[in-house]
């Protein structure tokens, strides 16, 4: 990484792995690599059972939660037939998710032949209510697959339970609850995978947990769902290393809490000083803000951060364009940002 560069477009956790968590990691570089990791992670597994409250085989763990996506398409809905239209596409081969928010699940499902059905969210990037999707006539309640990112990304916007409930027990397809920042968030909806066999939950332990670089993820939910995920992953899909950092997480909660806090009060932070600056700050519930930039456009913007070696995140996408969305760093570098911030106005239209 370019030296004194603040990498704020990625959505990393500023703070680096628990002390324990680099000790077991650094424990376990020895002759066992040699060998394969457990195909299953079982006592991955096992230990994320007894956090959650359920069994087992109500859990797989995933190359990241990226995997687990994959795998979700490849398992629950079928690809098309060629020359197949949406017009003449039945439920089964479609995946729906509400627009805008992860990029990657229209890859997936293209990738995999899926008809894919963006349904926009609100205005202010709130959840539709079951009887808005109702009358609107775009919701397809028989989709055989349908993400939901909760807390959303990129706005960063909340989903209380109860709203998420009611979408759930609606549908007739599988769906997934994306909550890869939910640590960050007021509520969660793990509740809802136990409570609906046709719900899954995904977790990661990228964004709250400083495990970028290992790539571990989760599922949770009906033991049938996750036996069909199973059945098509690859085997030993998830490093030795990786499993042993996640276990090590699990045994050092405290330490993640006390960042998740700090996070949370500088995002607090962030957003009371760039809307006293004139900027439009958005509710999150995510360690991201979503903010339009006054003046100059955010496009500009994000150029002239650059120059100072400060990186955000811009998007081309309808309705998104005159946003940057600024990852939580540390309290150094959220002032190290504002500071920047505060010398930039003038100097935004010529970066």
């Amino acid at each position: 990484m370019v030296k004194g560069l603040i990498k704020l477009n990625t959505n990393e956790n500023p703070y680096p792995p628990s002390p324990k968590v680099l000790s077991a990691v650094a424990s376990a570089v020895d002759g066992r690599l040699r060998l394969y990791p457990d195909p299953t992670a079982q006592p991955l597994r096992e230990r994320l059972a007894r956090l959650h409250g359920c069994s087992p085989d109500q859990i797989i763990v995933g190359n990241g939660s990226d995997e687990l996506l994959a795998l979700g398409v490849r398992a629950f809905v079928e690809p098309s037939a060629p020359g197949m239209t949406p017009n003449d596409t039945a439920s089964r081969n479609r995946v729906q998710y509400l627009s805008p928010s992860y990029s990657l699940y229209p890859v997936l499902s293209e990738t995999h032949g899926a008809i894919t059905h963006p349904v926009p969210l609100l205005p202010d990037f709130g959840l539709p209510s079951v009887a808005n999707l109702q009358s609107g006539g775009l919701w397809d309640f028989r989709a055989a697959l349908t993400f939901v990112t909760t807390p959303n990304a990129p706005s960063g916007r909340g989903y209380p339970s109860r709203e998420l409930d009611a979408l759930c027990a609606a549908m007739k397809g599988v769906v997934v609850l994306d909550e890869a920042y939910v640590d960050f968030a007021e509520e969660n909806a793990l509740e809802l995978c136990l409570k609906h066999p046709h719900v899954l939950v995904s977790r990661t332990f990228s964004k709250a947990y400083s495990l970028c670089f290992q790539r571990v993820g989760y599922w949770v939910g009906h033991a049938e769902l996750i036996a069909a995920l199973h059945r098509i992953r690859d085997s030993y899909n998830v490093n030795g290393l990786g499993q042993v950092a996640a276990l090590a997480t699990l045994g050092d909660l405290p330490h993640y809490r006390r960042n998740f806090r700090r996070i949370i009060a500088s995002r607090a932070r962030l957003g009371r000083e760039l809307a006293g600056l004139g900027w439009q700050v958005l509710p999150s519930q995510t360690n991201f803000l979503l903010v339009r930039p006054p003046g100059p456009p955010a496009r500009q913007w994000l150029e002239a951060l650059r120059q100072r070696k400060i990186l955000v995140r811009w998007f081309a996408s309808p309705g998104l364009e005159a946003f940057l969305r600024i990852t939580i760093g540390s309290e150094e570098e959220v002032d190290t940002l504002l500071e920047t911030v505060r010398n930039l106005p003038r100097s935004t239209q010529r970066p």
